[in-house]
């Protein structure tokens, strides 16, 4: 009973976990609205014609620690049913290992603030900073959204392009501010604005990104031919993740509709399928 009861509640908890399909839509619907209604909460709070009387204050304190309970609770259930995953075996190490894994961390920085308050206590300013920590129960949409779970696959796959594509954007950065500091920095230049090379990275991540604030422009001749070229270059180079990002996305719809056509026709299950669309054999 102790078993079947915690794989349940597992199941219940976990969205990519199939179980009672009714109850995990109308759960998932409930946890998914009470987040969304605790972004806006603390949206509004910051309305002063919406926080200024006393029950107004009182409603956002009353609907702040009812949120709290709920989502303690679903924090707990999901701590006390982690070691239902064979990764999170162990009684206890299991579950100490479930803590620190990146969705329990965002859950419990969640109610974090609260408790700290509570318990400790802080002068207004320090409050305000912990209240902000809420936001957090933002992303815990995305354990209930099989959207983000596409999108998560996407980045651990291409994991490796987007890292080169970032540190090849770095060096471009680098190498623009460099350039454009010893261009513009000696007069007649605009030495007022390229103070320094760390000063120039600004203008470089303006420009490259194809922003424009205006608030640092190159004056010499030689300065603007170095920005026509770097402003080009930069739409080539900041294209690039979005291009891997498309492929991607791309692959990854492709494999699900690969999944949902290629079933066992005597069981029903899905078949796991190597890159040439042949069944994979296990070893």
């Amino acid at each position: 009973m102790y078993k079947v009861t915690k794989k349940k509640v597992h199941g219940l908890l976990h969205p990519e976990i199939v179980g009672d399909e009714r109850w995990d839509k109308i759960i998932n619907i409930f946890i998914i609205v009470l987040i969304i209604l605790n972004v806006l909460a603390v949206m509004l709070e910051t309305v002063p014609s919406m926080h200024d009387e006393y029950h107004e204050q009182q409603f956002f304190h009353y609907f702040d620690l009812i949120s709290v309970i709920i989502f303690t609770v679903e924090y707990v259930l999901r701590v006390w049913s982690s070691n239902h995953e064979e990764k999170y075996k162990h009684s206890v190490w299991g579950r100490l290992k479930y803590m620190v894994s990146p969705a329990a961390l965002i859950d419990l920085l969640a109610i974090l603030p609260f408790y700290l308050h509570a318990i400790i206590g802080f002068d207004l300013r320090v409050l305000r900073i912990l209240r902000l920590m809420r936001f957090f129960r933002l992303f815990r949409l995305t354990a209930y959204m099989k959207s983000v779970h596409m999108i998560t696959n996407v980045f651990k796959k291409r994991a490796n392009e987007l890292v080169l594509s970032f540190i090849l954007v770095v060096f471009l950065i680098i190498i623009a501010s460099c350039a454009m500091y010893f261009a513009e920095h000696e007069p007649p230049g605009n030495s007022e604005a390229f103070t320094s090379i760390p000063a120039t990275i600004w203008w470089a991540v303006v420009t490259l990104t194809t922003t424009g604030y205006g608030d640092m422009v190159p004056f010499t001749t030689i300065g603007k031919c170095m920005s026509v070229v770097i402003m080009l270059t930069g739409v080539a180079f900041f294209a690039l993740p979005a291009g891997i990002i498309t492929a991607g996305f791309l692959e990854e719809f492709r494999m699900n509709r690969v999944k949902k056509t290629h079933q066992c026709p005597h069981c029903g299950e899905h078949l796991d399928l190597d890159d040439n669309n042949h069944q994979e054999t296990p070893k």
